[in-house]
């Protein structure tokens, strides 16, 4: 199904036929399952009433009801605006809804065959097994002198080899555009002056920023929760949950360390010294702790050399902050007299603390239910994702990755697009990556004001502008 205002000669007549002759009751089977009940739209009747301009607006619900989509099927419905007379005046933005095993499927083909889907920002996810009220809202125009019509709903699905128009059904009537209200000022020439209100335009300029390449360094951290037998340092994987919290660090490692386009820069762990114990013994025992765990990650991953010389392994003193943070939100008393002796001796190491908190009568309750059983190790890494120089490279690779575009390189992707509706998706995408971006935001409302569609461009171009302020 197209999307744009302006329907081939072929697919005007394929929609009236469809709708003129009622036939759409006869293409159930191809790719839905229908209910006994039909679309409908609330409230109902719906009567959009143009104004002096030739704008009309609707802003009501399609509501679908249970099982009238298949769930493997991608349904379109598409408003057409039809004059009286049956001739097609506008086709409007359709709203696209994919079912559970369709979504699936999708995903599936994107992963494996890097296929890039051009209704992803558009198409929405619903459980057909359940009713869905779908929120309408659009404008458009109508020509000079219409004496009226209706919108028809016209509903065609993808997903079972074909696209097919299956059914249809009224969304609303629409009266007659009416004559404008004339102010004649009565010059001495006797000239009439027609005086036109149009919508107030938002006065942007069109921004194209030069392109400059830039390193794209991308950073993570995590922490695995690992058991080790008393005083020692080796990792079993056995013990406790260790390995489903090792296995947490695999996770996050092996998609970039899988990705041609990656490159790890660095990776980083420490061992996080326990708060009981002496410092002098604790210090080291996480340390080495530290370097177990990049061994068994170095194993693990199958790491080369050069990579596993990254890995920095380093000690940092937990602390008794965790156990006064325990206590207080387990609402024990005692946890004023810790805090107490945090406070008296902050700024000197933890044996100092502790001497002074095994001394409280509380100190078994601590000891039992407070101090943690497990030790934090903490993992930072980094990571550098090739960049994108010429243009011919840029426009090949967003075919396949544009997960893999920093802002300046989906920008220049724009300024190389074709026409104006492969740029809006551009700009579209690089806004649901990077919602603050101005440029992108600005020539979206551009282009959404050339169409008329001064409403969505407008609330673009102030969502991105309430989001750079926020993050300032």
């Amino acid at each position: 199904m197209c999307y744009n205002n302006s329907l081939s000669l072929t697919m005007k007549h394929t929609i009236l036929y469809y709708i003129a002759t009622t036939l759409a009751a006869l293409l159930l089977a191809a790719c839905t399952t229908r209910t006994s009940e039909p679309i409908s739209v609330s409230p109902h009747p719906y009567e959009v009433v143009p104004t002096e301009e030739g704008v009309g607006s609707i802003d009501l619900s399609i509501d679908i009801p249970a099982g009238y989509m298949s769930k493997r099927s991608r349904m379109f419905i598409t408003p057409m605006v039809v004059a009286d007379d049956s001739t097609v005046i506008a086709e409007l933005k359709p709203v696209i809804l994919d079912g559970g095993i369709f979504s699936r499927k999708m995903d599936r083909r994107i992963f494996l065959e890097g296929y890039i889907d051009p209704y992803a920002l558009t198409a929405k996810h619903v459980d057909t097994h359940l009713p869905q009220h779908i929120a309408y809202k659009e404008h458009f125009n109508l020509p000079e002198g219409f004496q009226g019509g209706y919108i028809e709903g016209v509903v065609s699905n993808d997903g079972c080899g074909s696209c097919s128009v299956s059914d249809s059904f009224p969304m609303a009537t629409l009266a007659a555009v009416p004559k404008k209200v004339v102010e004649v000022v009565v010059p001495v020439d006797t000239t009439p002056i027609i005086i036109e209100t149009k919508p107030e335009p938002l006065g942007l300029a069109w921004m194209e920023p030069a392109f400059v390449v830039h390193e794209k360094v991308m950073q993570g951290q995590g922490t695995a929760h690992l058991q080790f037998i008393i005083n020692k340092y080796d990792i079993v994987p056995s013990l406790g949950n260790n390995r489903a919290e090792l296995e947490q660090m695999v996770a996050k490692l092996e998609p970039i360390l899988s990705d041609t386009l990656a490159e790890i820069t660095s990776i980083t762990i420490y061992g996080m010294a326990s708060a009981d114990g002496p410092l002098s013994l604790n210090t080291p025992l996480s340390a080495n702790r530290a370097k177990s765990a990049k061994q068994w990650l170095a194993q693990r991953l199958n790491l080369p050399t050069s990579l596993v010389q990254k890995i920095k392994t380093g000690s940092r003193p937990e602390g008794w902050q965790p156990v006064l943070d325990a206590m207080t939100a387990a609402g024990n008393p005692d946890s004023v007299k810790v805090k107490e002796i945090l406070r008296r001796y902050a700024g000197q190491n933890d044996d100092v603390a502790e001497r002074y908190i095994r001394r409280l009568s509380c100190w078994p309750t601590i000891r039992e239910n407070y101090l943690q059983k497990d030790r934090k190790v903490d993992y930072t890494y980094a990571w550098r994702i090739r960049s994108f120089s010429t243009d011919a490279e840029l426009v090949q690779m967003y075919q396949t990755r544009p997960d893999a575009f920093n802002e300046a390189e989906l920008l220049r992707v724009a300024q190389l697009a074709a026409d104006e509706e492969s740029q809006m998706l551009v700009y579209r995408y690089t806004l649901s990556r990077f919602p603050t971006s101005e440029v992108a935001a600005n020539n979206l409302a551009i282009l959404l004001e050339r169409r008329g569609e001064y409403e969505e461009a407008r609330r673009i171009y102030e969502a991105a502008k309430v989001l750079r302020s926020i993050n300032k």
